[in-house]
């Protein structure tokens, strides 16, 4: 393979993890907004999440997988925390 040919595959790649990386920012987004979060809240609740994983997991291995139930954790753990975005 030529150079050209690989850059363009790396270009394509980088694009694709882009686009699933904003799916996937919706799909939190979603169960966040489906645990109770208000509307105008999830921007907020996203950034919280995602320091939550921090506060939850501490320093554990960043390599390892997270499956639904520690997303579920992690939700459980800021309707705790945070109770005010949540409505119920």
């Amino acid at each position: 393979m030529d150079a050209k040919k690989l850059q363009k595959d790396l270009d394509m790649a980088e694009i694709e993890i882009e686009e699933m990386a904003m799916q996937l920012a919706d799909m939190l987004g979603a169960a966040l907004y489906f645990a109770g979060v208000k509307k105008e809240d999830l921007p907020k609740a996203v950034d919280l999440y995602l320091k939550g994983l921090d506060e939850v997991f501490g320093e554990e291995d960043e390599d390892e997988e997270m499956g639904f139930e520690e997303v579920i954790e992690v939700i459980e753990y800021l309707q705790n925390k945070h109770p005010k975005l949540f409505h119920k």
